[in-house]
């Protein structure tokens, strides 16, 4: 089979799909790689060491996309690249496609099979290739939110961890899966206040075991969440449905009862976002206020720390590239139930459950 791994072009995107390792793997099985001139650059690898490994390499992306069967990809393709995708084609990558209408269309009507990291499940339900991603960008919300809460950029001036003599910053964080964990380790490290809210009581039980004693677990319902609203200098929005888009948690009104200058870092801004003032940003440009608050909505957040994240993700999806690549799609469909889920589109449909009913497009079960 060849694979193909193109340039990532979104803006601030500094990620890339495949590491050299990876490509010496796939080229040792008897596939074949093309890597296109510079996809490495943002994380730090060379093309020589691509060559090394035995990638070949081609200067432009329409030539990746114009010979591979399966195209490697860190997110969705952007519109300037939807025209290159073509029938039969195989491409796996982050789609989010309850978020976009536009690339959930230009998917459809390629023809291509489009196989979204997101969703795909291992045997015991979990999303792996999802997993590493949400861990960087739970780190990256306080990271981010701390920058954010200094007066400079506009929030209300307020060092997360306090001073003796002097509180520390509330923290909220609605929802308590791979991020809000990840944001919760994090933000008690700095010594704030936290309390991380979930609908799950068994994963509520499970965080107030293992979380240190400044993380307070609570049941997310509407008067809790207005409560923490009110007392929170800083809010993450981390709830997940898979392939659906995420809940609306804040609503609109319910900026005029927050602090002034406090912060929003709507981390499920890619699925839509939890809370309803949220759109998307990027790197260069990341914020907005809205009724005195602080918004971050940062699309593609693991994109800044292109290293970290690059070698987080490539060390999680090689091995589903691998399986994929020495089956082929006929054979995954019949014989790996967690490639199946992530198929999302095939063959000029909605082959995704959460996506069909986000469009009210017509769902086709692969199977």
């Amino acid at each position: 089979m060849i694979v193909g791994v193109p340039t990532e072009i979104k803006t601030d995107e500094y990620r890339v799909s495949m590491l050299p390792f990876g490509v010496e793997d796939l080229v040792g099985r008897g596939h074949r790689v093309l890597v296109q001139a510079g996809a490495g650059l943002g994380s730090g690898i060379a093309d020589h060491d691509y060559l090394r490994a035995g990638a070949e390499l081609v200067g432009n992306a329409a030539d990746v996309f114009g010979r591979a069967d399966l195209i490697i990809k860190v997110k969705e393709p952007q519109t300037s690249e939807f025209k290159l995708v073509r029938k039969g084609q195989m491409l796996f990558t982050y789609f989010h496609f309850a978020a976009s209408r536009e690339l959930t269309g230009a998917m459809i009507d390629s023809g291509a099979t489009c196989l979204a990291y997101e969703t795909l499940k291992d045997s015991q339900g979990r999303l792996p290739l999802l997993t590493p991603m949400s861990e960087v960008a739970g780190r990256m919300s306080i990271q981010e939110g701390a920058k954010y809460l200094e007066r400079p950029q506009m929030g209300r001036g307020i060092l997360l961890g306090g001073v003796p003599g002097v509180a520390p910053a509330h923290i909220t964080i609605l929802g308590g899966g791979v991020v809000g964990a990840n944001a919760a380790r994090i933000a008690a490290g700095f010594q704030a206040d936290v309390a991380i809210l979930d609908v799950d009581l068994d994963r509520l039980r499970y965080l107030d075991d293992v979380m240190p004693a400044n993380v307070n677990t609570l049941y997310s319902d509407r008067h809790t969440i207005i409560e923490q609203l009110r007392r929170a200098d800083l809010v993450i929005g981390s709830v997940l449905i898979p392939g659906a888009k995420a809940p609306r948690l804040v609503r609109a009104e319910d900026l005029s009862m927050m602090k002034s200058g406090s912060v929003v870092i709507d981390v499920a801004v890619d699925q839509g976002g939890c809370v309803e003032t949220s759109r998307p940003t990027t790197h260069s440009d990341p914020t907005y206020v809205i009724d005195e608050v602080v918004h971050y909505c940062v699309a593609n957040m693991p994109g800044a720390v292109g290293r970290t994240s690059t070698f987080a993700l490539c060390n999680a999806t090689l091995s589903w590239i691998i399986r994929l690549a020495d089956l082929g799609l006929e054979k995954a469909l019949d014989d790996c139930q967690p490639i199946v889920d992530a198929i999302n589109v095939h063959e000029h449909h909605a082959t995704n459950a959460a996506v069909a009913e986000a469009f009210g497009l017509s769902f086709v079960p692969l199977k």
